[in-house]
């Protein structure tokens, strides 16, 4: 009877591992559909003029409406986009300050284009450099910050491509700071997008590029009178970004931002026959997204996400702060009652970590259903602990 029993147990062990995993695995949530891009509707022709569009949610990332949007063409200027985001990450990283000394060499001094007029030897402060970015499209200023950022432009260029494939810009190719005509030098309307919204995560930058004018110079006797090239911050409600762009190659481009309530929008367009017609197509896309969709917040700008246990670091545990805001787009009149969020992380986590590894997941679900998912990446730098510091560890937790 006992035979009987054992060759039962052992056929019914063999079969089960016979079977496939997926039968024993735990059934998924599946994704609810999101929003639905706007290019499915038949009434939403926008961006009819540009070679490509894309209109995005910058809070979730969400793709509200798209036109060729991975086609790779000349950036013109919305180049400066990723210029400005690896100076403010300097700014964030203490490699740099605002009212650093910044030196202008003969060949920066020498770009032509759009400029602030910098002098060889001329010095400026970093804080007056991106001015002259942000807003007067400085070729310049961009050149002079990426040498003073990297020591030369060709290191900054690789700084700047190496950051694009880290925000998975598969589109975009960079040869210089400032988007001067030269060649192997092409970027998307979805990859504008991208960094673009990198870029809005560090909020200060509006205060730059939702400017309409400024002066630099201010105490010589030539003052130098700043008027942004993006004139929708100053005749669109909302606008205050981000950066234009125009080559003859590349015609008249744009990433603009724009934000309404706790909603903000990233619209771009390249390829527009003149500016009339791009502010214009650019102001509808914005019309039309802040007529038919609504955010919802989850968390806020420096709210607690929970608490982080790392596995024989210097330090065991690790706070996790939200570095921006999470919200998901929904169509207006949407129920939320029932959307919440899951923050699953990769674990166990085990030192050493980097700041910036991806960690896990922010998962938001509207019942049962996926609506969202949002990438979170370490916070700091966590390095592995001594065996001393490792063992006293073990010891304080036996007694405590």
């Amino acid at each position: 009877m006992k035979k009987r029993s054992m060759k039962l147990c052992l056929l019914i062990l063999v079969f089960a591992l016979a079977m496939p995993a997926a039968v024993f695995a735990a059934v998924e949530p599946t994704p609810a559909p999101g929003p639905a891009p706007s290019s499915q509707t038949p009434n939403a022709n926008l961006a009819p003029s540009a070679r490509s569009a894309i209109l995005m949610d910058a809070d979730s990332g969400t793709v509200i409406y798209e036109k060729n949007s991975h086609a790779k063409l000349p950036p013109a200027s919305i180049t400066k986009v990723m210029t400005m985001l690896l100076i403010m990450e300097a700014l964030d990283d203490g490699k740099i300050k605002l009212t650093d000394k910044v030196q202008t060499s003969e060949y920066a001094a020498s770009m032509g284009g759009s400029q602030i007029f910098l002098e060889p030897g001329e010095e400026m402060t970093v804080d007056d450099m991106i001015k002259g970015i942000a807003l007067a499209s400085g070729n310049d200023a961009s050149v002079a910050m990426a040498e003073k950022l990297a020591g030369t432009e060709q290191q900054f260029v690789t700084m700047m491509n190496e950051r694009a494939q880290q925000l998975g810009m598969n589109d975009t190719q960079f040869s210089n700071p400032n988007g001067l005509p030269v060649a192997n030098h092409y970027s998307s309307a979805h990859d504008i997008a991208v960094m673009s919204r990198e870029l809005l995560k560090h909020s200060e930058v509006t205060k730059y590029t939702g400017l309409y004018q400024d002066y630099l110079r201010k105490s010589s006797e030539k003052p130098f009178w700043l008027v942004n090239t993006n004139k929708l911050v100053r005749f669109y409600s909302g606008a205050d970004g981000l950066k234009t762009g125009f080559t003859s190659e590349a015609k008249y481009c744009l990433s603009a931002t724009a934000k309404r309530d706790n909603m903000r929008v990233i619209a771009v367009v390249m390829g527009e026959p003149d500016t009339k017609t791009r502010n214009a197509e650019v102001s509808q896309m914005f019309d039309y997204t802040f007529a038919q969709y609504m955010n919802h917040s989850l968390i806020q700008e420096g709210e607690s996400m929970g608490t982080l246990h790392i596995e024989k670091g210097t330090a065991p545990e690790l706070p996790l702060v939200a570095k921006h805001t999470y919200s998901v787009l929904l169509k207006k009149g949407s129920q939320t009652k029932d959307i919440r969020y899951e923050l699953k992380i990769d674990g166990p986590l085990k030192a050493p970590i980097q700041i910036g590894q991806p960690i896990g997941k922010l998962v938001v679900y509207q019942g049962d259903q996926v609506l969202k998912q949002f990438d979170v990446d370490a916070p700091l730098s966590v390095e592995r602990a001594g065996w001393w510091k490792l063992l006293k560890r073990s010891f304080t937790g036996l007694f405590a």
